[in-house]
Formats: C-alpha cells, sequence, structure tokens
C-alpha cells in the first residue's frame, strides 16, 4: 500500500545519524565534558540503571546509564557561567535536592525516581533570578550515549514527538547500544509561571534533531530583536519539570511500540499535575440546548417542508453530518429522559431529502444548496459519518435510519474498495475523482477513516449479519497497520478506529485486531493536551486532556471532544479484562475531564470579554447554549471560528451517559467515569462497577431531581469501607471513590 510504504520512508529517515549532517556546539561540548568527566555531586540507582549527577562547564546533568548498553544525559538546569557553588539537603520522597547559586541568581534541583518495572525518573529545576532576566536562549536537554558516553555514537530513532500544543513528549529508542524506550515529557502544567512572564508558549517545544533532543525552552524568536519580557526578580520561577521513563527491552513491533507508549504515558500520568474536577449541570444544559434549537431563528431552517439544523449560528448550509450528529444526540437523550424528543423527529423528516437516489447515497448538501458550495466534493470521512449515526438509530429501532442506512451503505463500500481502503482529503462523490489527496504536509491523506468506516461495518453486519460487512472491517483494518504515529488525521476518527479494533477482536477473537486497538489509542493519545494551560486567556477554561481536532490543529474542538466520548465508551465496553489497565486508565481519565473541559466551550461559561469578536462563521450569541468550536491552549481568543450548533450534541450525548436514572428514586446519580455494570440489590440499594484506572479517582454525586429533600447516602467499597462525603449541599452530594471500584450505594426513607 502507497500510505503504508510513505510511513516506512519516513520512519526510517528517522534513524539516528542520518537526518543531522553536523553536531551542534551543545553536543560537543558534552561529549568532552564527559569524557574529561563531570564534578559529581550525587548518585543512585533506578531498577538495572545507574544515575550520575554531575557539573560541567555551565551545566548540571543527570547521567542515565545502563552498563555495557548506553544511556542518556539530562540536562537539568543550564547558568551562562556556570555555578558557582552546590549544595546537597535533604527533602523527603527525593534521591537529591540541591541548591545553586550563578551569576544568574538562586537555582533549586529536585531528583526523584521510582518504579520496579517501568523505572521513572523527574527532573526539576527552578531559578530565583537576583535581577529581571532576559532570555533569549537556553539549550535543549535530552542527549542519547553509546557505551562510551558519546552522544554521536548513540544509533537509534525517534517514534513520536511534541506536535503543536499537545502533551510536551518525545518517544524514542536507542538501539545501537541497546539501551531500549524512553519516554521523555515536561509537564507544562508548572511551567506557566515562564510562559506568563515570557510571553511565550510551549507550541512544538519538545523535539529536536538526533542527537539533541528534549525542551527547547520558548524565548522570543532569534531576530534583530531581543527579548523585552523577562522573568521576575525574587520570585522562583519553574524552568523545567521533566519526566523520563524508561523501559528495559525495546518492542519490535508497531503494535507493541504503541501499547509500550500507552503503559509508559501511564507511569508518567501517575506525577503529572491533575487538575480537580468540577461538577457542571449537563441535564439543564440539555434542556436549554433543546429549547434553544427549537425557537432560535438563527439555528434552523426550513427546506422543502422539512426543519434542517445550521452547522454555525446564523450561517452555513444544511449538511447531513450536522444533522445527523445532532439528531442522534437527541435520540440518545429521549432514551435516556425515557420520551420521544418531537423536535427529533421532526429533524428525522428531512434526511431523506440527502438522499441521492441516482447515486444511491446520501449527499453532504440539500439538492438546493447554493452555487457557493461544490455540491459533488466529499471529505472522505464526510461519507460514513451519518452511516454511522442511522446505523445506531436503526439499531435502536428506527426503522426510517434502518431503511436510509441500507440505501446508502453500498456506496460507501465501492468508495472504500475504489481507494484500496487509502483515502484522499476530499473527492467528486459521481465518479471518485481525487480534488485534493493529501494533507498540508503533503505526507497522506485521511489516514483514520479506515478505522471509522469499520466501525461503519460492524454495524452493517449487526443490523444484518452479512459477512460481507464483517470481511470490509477487516480490509480497512489491515490496510491501516504500519502508519505507527502517523496514524490519525482527525480525533474522533481515531477515536472510533480503536474502537472498531475491539469490536473486531471480540467478533473474531484474533488477538492483532485488539493489538491494532493500541495504535490508534496511542496516536489518540499522542495528540491530546495532558497538561493544564493558564497562558492568556486559557486561565478563563480547562484544556486539560483535550484532543486537538486534527493532527496539526491548533485548536480543541467541541464536535471532536465529544465523539471521541462516544467512541471510548463503546471502547470500554468491549476492552474486558485483557485490555491493557494503562490504556483502560488513559481512556477513562480522558472521559472524566471531557465532562469538565467541554462546558467551557459554552460562551455564557466564560468571561465575554475573553471571546473572539470576529467568525469564521455566523456570529456568536452568549444567549444561546450552542457551543463556539474552538478553545486554544496558548491563550487566542476562542470562538474564532464560529458557535458550532453541530457541537450541540454534546450536552445531549454527555448527559444520557453520565446521569443514571434510579426508578423509584427522587435523585439521579452523576458518575465521571463509564458505569460498567449496576445491579439493583434492594428497594433502596444499588451496586455499581466503575471502568477506570486503578489509580485514579471517580466522582459519585446523588442530585437532588425535584421539590423533596435528599435522602440519606451511604456509599460502601466492597471491602466494606464506607465513604465519606466530599460535599454536602441541598442539591447534590458528592463522593470520591477509587475509579476502578466496585460500590454499593445506599439511601434511607425520604
Amino acid at each position: 500500500m502507497a500510505a503504508v510504504n510513505e510511513a516506512k520512508e519516513r520512519e526510517q529517515a528517522k534513524v539516528g545519524g542520518e537526518r543531522t549532517p553536523g553536531a551542534s556546539a551543545y553536543v560537543l561540548a558534552l561529549r568532552e565534558e564527559l569524557a574529561r568527566g563531570l564534578k559529581r555531586v550525587g548518585a543512585f540507582t533506578i531498577g538495572d540503571f545507574e544515575v550520575e549527577v554531575g557539573a560541567g562547564g555551565d551545566s548540571l546533568w543527570a547521567i542515565i546509564r545502563r552498563p555495557g548498553r548506553g544511556g542518556m544525559a539530562i540536562r537539568a538546569g543550564h547558568a551562562t557561567g556556570g555555578f558557582r557553588t552546590l549544595s546537597k539537603h535533604k527533602a523527603e520522597g527525593t534521591k537529591l535536592h540541591l541548591t545553586a547559586e550563578s551569576a544568574i541568581g538562586e537555582h533549586r534541583f529536585c531528583f526523584e525516581a521510582s518504579g520496579d518495572d517501568l523505572h521513572l525518573l523527574r527532573v526539576r529545576a527552578w531559578v530565583t533570578p537576583q535581577q529581571p532576566l532576559l532570555v533569549p536562549f537556553l539549550p535543549r536537554d535530552l542527549y542519547p550515549l553509546d557505551d562510551g558516553d558519546d552522544p554521536l555514537g548513540a544509533k537509534g530513532r525517534v517514534e513520536a514527538a511534541q506536535r503543536g500544543p499537545n502533551t510536551g513528549l518525545i518517544y524514542l529508542a536507542i538501539d545501537e547500544p541497546a539501551f531500549g524506550h524512553v519516554l521523555y515529557m515536561q509537564d507544562f502544567s508548572g511551567l506557566n509561571g515562564w510562559y506568563r512572564a515570557t510571553g511565550t508558549t510551549p507550541v512544538g517545544s519538545v523535539g529536536g534533531e538526533w542527537p539533541e533532543l528534549g525542551y527547547l525552552p520558548p524565548a522570543p524568536p532569534q531576530s534583530h530583536t531581543p527579548p523585552i519580557n523577562p522573568l521576575p526578580a525574587g520570585e522562583e520561577t519553574a524552568v523545567s519539570d521533566a519526566v523520563i521513563v524508561l523501559r528495559d527491552l525495546a518492542a519490535a513491533t508497531e503494535s507493541e511500540k504503541a501499547r509500550q507508549f500507552i503503559q509508559m504515558l501511564g507511569e508518567a500520568y501517575g506525577v503529572l499535575y491533575r487538575p480537580p474536577f468540577t461538577y457542571h449541570e449537563w441535564v439543564e444544559r440539555a434542556e436549554r440546548t433543546l429549547k434553544d434549537l427549537d425557537k432560535a431563528p438563527t439555528a434552523t431552517i426550513t427546506h422543502y417542508g422539512h426543519r434542517y439544523i445550521r452547522p454555525y449560528n446564523d450561517a452555513e448550509y444544511p449538511d447531513s453530518m450536522v444533522q445527523m450528529t445532532v439528531l442522534a444526540a437527541m435520540h440518545d437523550y429521549g432514551r435516556w429522559k425515557g420520551e420521544r424528543i418531537q423536535l427529533a423527529d421532526a429533524f428525522a423528516g428531512g434526511m431523506g431529502k440527502f438522499f441521492d437516489p441516482d447515486l444511491q447515497t446520501l449527499r453532504r448538501y440539500l439538492p438546493n444548496v447554493g452555487d457557493d458550495k461544490d455540491a459533488n466534493a466529499v471529505d472522505s470521512w464526510y461519507l460514513y459519518h451519518p452511516l454511522r449515526n442511522l446505523g445506531w438509530l436503526a439499531l435502536n429501532g428506527e426503522d426510517w435510519a434502518r431503511e436510509l442506512f441500507l440505501k446508502s451503505v453500498d456506496f460507501g463500500i465501492r468508495a472504500a474498495q475504489h481507494f484500496d481502503y487509502v483515502w484522499p482529503i476530499q473527492y467528486d462523490v459521481r465518479d471518485f475523482a481525487v480534488i485534493t489527496a493529501k494533507r498540508g504536509d503533503e505526507t497522506h491523506g485521511q489516514t483514520d477513516v479506515g478505522g471509522f468506516y469499520a466501525y461503519v461495518m460492524l454495524l452493517g453486519f449487526e443490523l444484518t449479519g452479512e459477512m460481507r460487512f464483517l470481511d470490509e472491517a477487516r480490509a480497512a483494518i489491515d490496510a491501516a497497520m504500519g502508519m505507527r504515529f502517523e496514524l490519525e488525521y482527525q480525533a474522533n476518527l481515531t477515536a472510533w478506529g480503536a474502537a472498531a479494533c475491539l469490536r473486531l477482536w471480540r467478533i473474531t477473537n484474533e488477538d492483532a485486531y485488539r493489538e491494532q486497538a493500541y495504535v490508534y489509542l496511542a496516536s489518540f493519545l499522542h495528540n491530546c493536551e495532558i497538561w493544564k494551560s493558564d497562558i492568556g486567556v486559557a486561565e478563563h477554561y480547562s484544556n486539560f486532556f483535550g484532543a486537538t481536532a486534527l493532527h496539526d490543529a491548533p485548536y480543541m474542538a467541541m464536535y471532536e471532544c465529544f465523539d471521541s466520548f462516544m467512541a471510548f465508551e463503546k471502547l470500554l465496553l468491549e476492552a474486558g479484562p485483557e485490555f491493557d489497565p494503562a490504556a483502560r486508565m488513559l481512556v477513562g481519565e480522558y472521559c472524566k475531564y471531557v465532562l469538565d473541559r467541554a462546558w467551557y466551550y459554552y460562551p455564557d461559561a466564560v468571561p465575554e470579554k475573553i471571546l473572539a469578536t470576529e467568525w469564521r462563521n455566523g456570529h456568536i450569541d452568549r444567549k444561546l447554549s450552542f457551543p463556539v468550536e474552538d478553545l486554544y491552549a496558548d491563550g487566542q481568543a476562542p470562538g474564532q471560528v464560529g458557535q458550532e450548533i453541530y457541537g450541540a450534541g454534546a450536552a445531549f450525548a454527555l448527559a444520557a451517559r453520565a446521569y443514571h436514572r434510579i426508578e423509584g428514586a427522587d435523585f439521579h446519580l452523576f458518575v465521571n467515569h463509564l458505569v460498567a455494570a449496576t445491579d439493583r440489590t434492594g428497594d433502596r440499594a444499588l451496586s455499581l462497577q466503575l471502568a477506570g484506572g486503578a489509580a485514579c479517582e471517580a466522582m459519585v454525586a446523588v442530585l437532588r431531581t425535584g421539590r423533596k429533600k435528599l435522602p440519606a447516602c451511604r456509599i460502601t467499597l466492597a471491602g466494606g469501607d464506607a465513604v465519606r462525603p466530599t460535599l454536602e449541599a441541598d442539591d447534590r452530594i458528592e463522593f470520591t471513590v477509587p475509579a476502578d471500584a466496585r460500590l454499593v450505594l445506599t439511601w434511607s426513607d425520604q
């Protein structure tokens, strides 16, 4: 396959020594200092790894070695002119705690280590300048070493590095000598003080060229204009928070590398800053959204006697993907409420007008779309997303959806077979002529469409029992193998690919599909922002554990956010005990933080002054309960793309999944993790099994639904331990429990 061959060529280009024709002064200086010997300050071990901390001419280093198998050099701190003094101090929980003085001011360093299986080293550094400190440049901090401590002698490859505003990580293997795999991360959450003081952002700051890798602390662009924003004098500022996870044995296959990446990321996640979870009223938000969809004149438009949703507030033409995205989420919410939503039925009534009887497929636009749109151009994924939602509704008894799905799905199969399961960005729906072959970096098309297509095919298999659908799902997943960390094109498509792999594994009992789920999941996690930004206006909302919308997108988007949430619900329900615990934990944490982070897409949830005042589509109306499309980690104004009505399905989808109605009780239960199983064990007793990670926490809240007071509630864990409430209010009682807990909720008469 062409895409696989391109991926392999790009992988080979990452082998150490083939891309960088020379060596920087910093590499050569390190090489000489290690040959001469550092001034030793301390030493400790992490499993089979030996760590030496020593001072060079202008840097403090931590050298990690595996005897006879090479090592890594981590620059813990840099000071022009060197450190005048270095002093050791005792500090609980640390391997080594140092303070130092230099011409810059005072420095502090902390070295922590842990792990019996996966070994973790955390190196943190702070500076207190004696004068307001301008920082024009600081060097990178990570250098592979051969068994003679030579950074020019080690050979290996970078599997993945930071993209844009996402997690500051680099995942690499040192092959010669056989040191193993390394995951390096910077926890940007603790470095907000640096970014705010210097007016910089950490976008794309972790990466480099072999052998000079790691974190490049952001500074103003090199130019004739010097920096003008100093670090404040007399205030301690965090300079670096490096987390290094070491693995003794390097993986050989694509799926093994992906699974090891997930395991190592899970290990690092345990020490990263994680913001507290905040509860938000998603049922109330859903009810407001229903009202606004029905009443706001800018939300819908009438054609052919039917009502259609506008993609953006007061902008754009009706669109089959948009119509089905909101419609399917409304059906979920209606099933949760136990009643049909008339507005959803009204939207369903117009879906047939998107069907082209000549091509036998759903079109993106209605037949009367304006001349300013190319009615025949379709993004590859757009053809399949309405089919996914139709398949869902069909499985839930909607006969109209079943009919439209089965009438349209064969065209989708013909498109997949025509492109040999390697889809371009955009093509002409009439004859499959390619309009745009590759994404902006000219490497690939829509690489993760195959995973999404596979999920649609599995819905077809479940609806009909026809083996041809299963064969198509297999072919699409097989064709995507070999893409490694280039797999993601759009976040939600990648999430559905992971869910499709696990479903295919359950049906076929072939472990290769379960293993391929890790490749999709690793690619998704690679494109997440596992840090909390306080840069610019980002201090007013949360970006923690958000996924940027596309592989190269500068922002997180609501639609991709909640669609990924729904995919991961399906994934966790398929996972079972064979699924890697780190993968389960990270997926659970993503979903948990969606229920907090997604709230801030709504214009009324953030200060009006931070919202964009110019929009690509339509306009923002803070009175309407529709989210903006875009939130940024780098402090840009949210809402520049517009107010995204097709993102309004989020409130329905999240409410239907996080809230649990209890028959005969005058309260709801909110849980910010997936509930894998429930059992009504008594008139006033309910048992629940949560599906999160063992080392994480979940919120369980009992919520008043009417005028009656909340009953006295009690939660006990499987071992019989009672859980004390963390909040008791008139309308809500909150408990914090282990995210993988089996628990029992009991309540008294009201």
